[in-house]
């Protein structure tokens, strides 16, 4: 493997399903590559073009980055059998994309990020062709995760699949000259069920942002309250994000009942997943109102939205063995919202948030720890706690810091 020095200009390809077609979005992928770019690197990306958008592969030029958006099946909203049979597919049109557009281009570093695990046929083409760096930035471990809430078993039928994907997991962590997770609750996992890898290998490599100042102010809060109907009189808790099975919405839906006759609170959940119409139902019956759910919305309705609550919410399911860590947590903080996490205790996303001095944290599994810390929040100070955080962000969790700890791995000689 060539080394690569410290002033060196490399050309960078980020391997991705995440949907890519432009280098300015916002994000916590994007945020980092223009961090490379302006740092004088070339940043190329593949990433999936799905059959329904009706389109052929194509190459996009946009503000000095080049991405390949390559014609894959349906991966995202489909039905399983379709979405498994595309995620199969997707290594030999990714390599057959990169041999016929970047056929002349000799890339020193691949960054890729989980999920998928199933991109590593790609990793190791690159890998073999260029004698090229590797980069994982691990932002969910699978298949224990699928695992965990029921949707994959180790045993019988479903543990052939779970077989499959475990080996795919590992021949994915083998190929990674680093391996970046989210927290230190993620390095300890991954190296106790993973022997085989070498510690040193294995860093913390946040989820990270542009520190963007995204609150709002008090004229902007009245406004976009009233068009959304949320009442100027009281404490409001937002969450915002995917709501699918990791988010535990039963015990969501528990909480929510617990604070029916509460006139001090009032509760907006703005999202879409595969259990949103569980919330949908249990708000038609039960006309309780200091609840407001609406569906997904623009990122920038969404990010002044979310910066016109008091409270940031994160919920994830109690049976968890492995420590997630949201990206939601950043949109709050970029508000300058305190956050409420409600999750179970292997991840140490609440220990990082109480200890940060910009939240609170109770387990997922008792209603009363969560009725015990809305009672606590609505007598506490909460505009400090959100000044702290977004503090803790611009120190902690900037798209530059982890720039840094990336180059710093992999220009060591």
């Amino acid at each position: 493997m060539h080394e690569i020095g410290r002033g060196q200009r490399m050309k960078i390809l980020f391997a991705t399903l995440y949907d890519m077609n432009h280098i300015e979005t916002r994000g916590i992928y994007e945020d980092l590559l223009r961090v490379f770019m302006q740092n004088s690197h070339e940043v190329f990306v593949v990433s999936p073009l799905e059959r329904y958008k009706k389109e052929k592969t194509k190459l996009i030029n946009c503000d000095g980055c080049t991405i390949l958006k390559v014609r894959t099946g349906n991966i995202q909203k489909t039905n399983f059998m379709e979405k498994g049979v595309a995620t199969l597919l997707l290594e030999s049109q990714f390599i057959s994309a990169i041999k016929r557009y970047f056929g002349n281009i000799k890339f020193d570093l691949v960054l890729y990020s989980t999920p998928p695990i199933t991109l590593a046929g790609v990793i190791e083409y690159v890998k073999k062709r260029d004698d090229a760096k590797s980069y994982l930035l691990l932002k969910d471990i699978f298949p224990q995760n699928a695992v965990d809430i029921g949707m994959m078993s180790k045993t019988g039928i479903k543990g052939v699949l779970y077989k499959y994907f475990r080996k795919k997991e590992k021949k994915l962590y083998a190929l990674s000259d680093y391996i970046g997770c989210m927290s230190q609750a993620n390095v300890n996992y991954v190296l106790k069920h993973n022997p085989e890898i070498d510690a040193g290998r294995v860093e913390i490599c946040p989820n990270s942002v542009e520190p963007i100042d995204r609150s709002v102010s008090g004229e902007e809060k009245i406004l976009m309250r009233k068009k959304y109907g949320i009442p100027l009189d009281q404490t409001v808790f937002v969450y915002g994000g995917n709501l699918g099975k990791p988010q535990g919405i039963p015990f969501l839906i528990e909480c929510l009942k617990s604070q029916k006759d509460n006139e001090e609170v009032f509760f907006l959940i703005v999202g879409g997943g595969t259990e949103y119409g569980k919330l949908e139902e249990y708000l038609n019956d039960s006309k309780q109102e200091n609840v407001k759910l609406v569906p997904r919305l623009p990122k920038e309705d969404y990010d002044r939205m979310v910066g016109s609550c008091d409270v940031g919410m994160i919920f994830l399911d109690h049976r968890f063995t492995i420590p997630n860590f949201p990206s939601r947590l950043l949109s709050y903080m970029q508000a300058k919202l305190p956050v409420l996490a409600v999750t179970d205790p292997n991840t140490d996303i609440g220990k990082v948030i109480a200890e940060g001095g910009f939240g609170w944290w109770c387990e997922s599994n008792s209603v009363i720890g969560f009725s015990d810390q809305i009672s606590l929040i609505c007598n506490a100070g909460i505009d400090e706690a959100g000044n702290n955080g977004f503090e803790f962000m611009c120190r902690n969790y900037g798209a530059d810091s982890a720039y840094s700890v990336v180059l710093e791995k992999i220009t060591q000689q």
